[in-house]
């Protein structure tokens, strides 16, 4: 198989894993409800998940120096679709957060893979470009996830875990067909040093290997726009539902429509900032256009704007995304490239895990406080993405 044509069922693989990720989403505030959940759930589910994400990205980030991304990704798509599964059948609290546990250690393997097998993988001159396609799949799958498993879920909750179950599997199988082996090392990876790297702060400690003061405001940007997109995106939903009445299917068309806006600006302005602009400059923009959107959305009465907000907020996310993880991929060296992306997934899922909680108890307190509190947290992000664009720039001239 080709280079080229290679990497094109790859990006047909990662368009159906992000297609299914998706697909609970819209229907997790419908379920909550009928179970009689505390509001909250809908936060501290996802917070719960993102920890399992958080604490194991390193270690995904180290055994794929032994085990093949591709091999990863097969895991880790039966893994994540099992747990779907579990979560589809779960009618406690107890047992809906353990079962959102479990797909986090799952699905930080596979956003890990995701990264490091293009790194490991692209042309050099392609890097930029794949990563940039990558997040775009991202996001406009993901957007159109929620639309398929809006409508999936006026005809039946169930079904929406059942397709979502089915797809990621699907998704592994092409995975573990289309992926070249990259791993770094042909070793077995010895069961004793397996052990010892499942120890998330074992993993967290090898950072040491290559943190500097740059490497580390990326990940604080990271953190940041990570945890106001995860709070607005959870809030987002529940308000749509509990506030304005809307169902499943109206919480996926929104989404759609945030996939297109995303697609078209990503296609255009997101590739011109990568290729042609001060990546840094660029970012600390980003953050403010973003900032701004956030403003908009806590402040607005009237539904057009608040949701004309929302969208440029998304939209803002979008653009930054790749524009960051292709500024982490270049401050990366290349021996530890591996490990730096897997700190990269766990920084973002760090940031995920408070801005779901934010959302889930600030919630509980008015409607409106959880949008206020994004729009300060990507405030807080400008000096961080203005800092290593400081630092940067010194490091260069001395």
């Amino acid at each position: 198989m080709k280079y080229k044509t290679r990497f094109l069922a790859f990006f047909t693989a990662l368009t159906l894993f992000h297609l299914a990720a998706s697909f609970a989403h819209p229907v997790t505030p419908t379920i909550i409800q009928e179970l009689n959940l505390h509001d909250y759930m809908f936060g501290l589910a996802l917070a719960v998940m993102m920890i399992g994400n958080f604490l194991m990205s390193p270690f995904w980030g180290k055994a794929n120096l032994y085990l093949s991304s591709g091999r990863s990704l097969f895991l880790c798509c039966m893994g994540y679709s099992a747990a779907q599964l579990w979560f589809a059948y779960a009618e406690t609290e107890a047992i809906i957060l353990l079962a959102r546990l479990f797909a986090g250690v799952f699905i930080g393997g596979a956003f890990v893979s995701f990264l490091t097998y293009v790194v490991n993988v692209a042309r050099p001159e392609d890097q930029g470009k794949y990563l940039t396609i990558s997040a775009t799949i991202h996001s406009v799958a993901g957007a159109f996830g929620y639309l398929i498993g809006g409508l999936i879920g006026e005809y039946s909750i169930k079904a929406a875990f059942l397709a979502q179950s089915a797809v990621l599997a699907l998704a592994g199988v092409l995975f573990l067909a289309v992926c070249l082996p990259d791993a770094q090392s042909h070793k077995k990876m010895p069961a004793k040093q397996l052990l010892r790297d499942v120890n998330p702060l074992k993993s967290f400690l090898d950072s040491r290997y290559f943190m500097n003061l740059g490497i580390a405001l990326l990940f604080a940007v990271n953190i940041l726009i990570n945890f106001g997109n995860t709070g607005f995106d959870q809030v987002f939903n529940y308000y749509l539902k509990d506030q304005l009445g809307l169902s499943s299917a109206y919480n996926g068309v929104i989404k759609a429509a945030v996939g297109m806006v995303s697609f078209v600006f990503n296609t255009t302005l997101c590739l011109w900032i990568i290729g042609k602009t001060d990546n840094r400059k660029s970012m600390t923009v980003l953050v403010l256009v973003c900032t701004a959107a956030a403003a908009g959305t806590a402040v607005s009465s009237r539904i057009g704007w608040f949701i004309a907000y929302s969208i440029a907020l998304y939209a803002g996310y979008s653009v930054s995304l790749p524009v960051l993880q292709n500024m982490v991929a270049r401050q990366a060296d290349l021996r530890h490239k591996n490990l730096v992306m897997g700190f990269y997934n766990a920084t973002k899922s760090l940031g995920s895990i408070v801005g779901s909680l934010m959302a889930g108890f600030v919630y509980s307190l008015g409607a409106k406080l959880p949008f206020i509190c994004v729009a300060v947290i990507y405030a807080l992000a400008i000096p961080a993405a203005a800092g290593y664009w400081i630092y940067t720039s010194k490091q260069k001239k001395t």
